[in-house]
This record gives C-alpha cells, structure tokens and sequence, in this order.
C-alpha cells in the first residue's frame, strides 16, 4: 500500500479590526464590511491572532465561523470553568489576523491547527514573553510542517 503524502499550507491571513467592551464587539472586514467575510466564514481548521501595535497578545485555533467563536468568547460568565476572552476586559480595540490552514491531497485537522498554535505561542515567548492574554494552549507533538507554518505565520509580525 502507497502512502499518499500531504503537504500542509497555511493561507495568507485577512486582517480584521475590531472594536470591543467586555460583553460585545463589531468588526471591519478587508472588504470594510461590518462583518466576517472570506476565511472568518469558514468551517476549516483556522488561527486566529489578536494583537496591539505590531504584536499578538493572544492565538486561538477554531474550525467555527469567527462570528460563532468571538460570540461565545464574549459571553462567557465562567460556566464551565471558561471565562472568555481575557483581552476584552483590558483592551478595547484590536487588529485579528484570520488564518487558515489548506492541505492536498489530505485537509489538515483541528490538531494540526491547535499544534501550529503551540507552535506560535512557543515563538512569541522565545522572543520575550508569553502572549500578555494567553489563557490556555494545546500541545501535541510537531513535525517540520507544523513548525514551518509557525514561522510563516511569525514572519508576519514585527517585534
């Protein structure tokens, strides 16, 4: 039996602006629409970083539309154990960058994208500290895609 291989890529990231309180926020799109459009809609493995200035100060991972997981970051009361997003109780403005992950002939999976995501947080605090609102990271172990992703993503942003 043949093993297919699959190469794993990551798409260039759309930037979202955001303006928020601790209970609500609205968004401009790259098309400066007032809502998600293009990799925010997709149900895909996807990242997504938050940051002010030049620099993240949180990195998620969701296969939900953006709309669905700001939403439920936004209301959480702390049922469960979740509180939410720690940075919208401190900032009130932010940039977020949407990045999807795409693969062939195999689609990379929500572990792959939570392994990216360790794989970005580790680069953040090997430049100095970790993400100021970073609640909670997933890691799994990680192959040269993984971390070649992570340095594409981290290429992005100057410190």
């Amino acid at each position: 039996m043949r093993r297919i291989r699959s190469r794993m890529d990551i798409l260039d990231a759309e930037r979202y602006m955001m303006k928020f309180d601790a209970a609500k926020y609205a968004v401009v799109c790259p098309k400066g629409t007032r809502k998600f459009s293009g990799l925010g809609t997709r149900r895909t493995p996807k990242l997504y970083v938050v940051g002010q200035d030049r620099w993240p100060i949180y990195v998620g991972v969701t296969q939900q539309r953006m709309s669905d997981r700001l939403r439920s970051g936004f209301a959480a009361k702390g049922a469960g154990g979740y509180h939410g997003y720690a940075w919208r109780h401190v900032h009130t403005a932010a940039w977020l960058d949407v990045w999807c992950l795409a693969g062939e002939p195999i689609s990379p999976t929500q572990r792959d994208a939570e392994t990216v995501e360790a794989e970005i947080v580790f680069r953040i605090r090997q430049a100095g500290q970790w993400p100021m609102h970073q609640t909670e990271i997933h890691f799994h172990p990680s192959n040269d895609e993984h971390r070649r992703i992570a340095d594409r993503v981290m290429a992005h942003y100057a410190k």
